[in-house]
């Protein structure tokens, strides 16, 4: 089974975080920020990934390192679950509207860390949490996990729809990315031989 469990304490947070990708989209998450904890609800739901996420963090003074470090645990269970990536498919991508918004993104579980993130969140905020944290996640999961990402907004004004788009994009990217392909018959999907 794909799983991995991360245990990451600094002196900002203390993150637990279990990820399974073989099993039923189920999630628990309690980060200490409500709209984070329903993006990753998000990203279990529609990856089909089984995502269990414990953090208390330094709230007080904002999400930044809360949203982040959750962000690099993530990837680190990414890489850890997938070992040495034999027969996955590798590649992942997915175009999700969600009324006025539009999001592509686009992915390589490559082994070579590369975000570029093309949002344009017309808020500050959506509630409590600072709307360019978004790309903060998105840029420590692609650094722990070695992901190449690519995200592009294509339409949207609703700042909510835009982040949640976002998240249910990568949800599908990575569900793509990391099934098994029946034709490479265990085989690590590089013609290097590793990723």
């Amino acid at each position: 089974m794909r799983e991995a469990t991360i245990v990451r304490k600094t002196a900002e947070t203390d993150i637990r975080l279990y990820l399974n990708l073989d099993a039923p989209g189920e999630s628990e998450t309690d980060s200490g920020c409500g709209f984070l904890d329903h993006m990753l609800t998000l990203l279990a739901k529609h990856s089909g990934f089984c995502l269990k996420v414990k953090c208390k963090g330094d709230t007080l003074v904002d999400y930044h390192h809360t949203v982040e470090d959750i962000g690099i645990c993530l990837g680190l269970a990414l890489k850890e679950a997938l070992g040495d990536m034999a027969g996955i498919t590798r590649y992942g991508w997915a175009v999700i509207p969600m009324d006025e918004a539009l999001v592509l993104t686009s992915l390589d579980i490559s082994g070579r860390a590369y975000l570029s993130c093309q949002l344009d969140i017309p808020t500050q905020k959506v509630g409590d949490f600072d709307t360019e944290l978004c790309e903060e996640f998105m840029a420590a999961l692609a650094r722990s996990a070695g992901l190449t990402l690519h995200i592009r907004q294509l339409d949207g004004k609703n700042s909510h729809h835009i982040i949640e788009c976002t998240f249910k994009c990568l949800a599908k990217s990575l569900k793509m990315a990391v099934a098994i392909d029946p034709k490479a018959m265990g085989a690590v999907p590089s013609t290097k031989g590793v990723i």
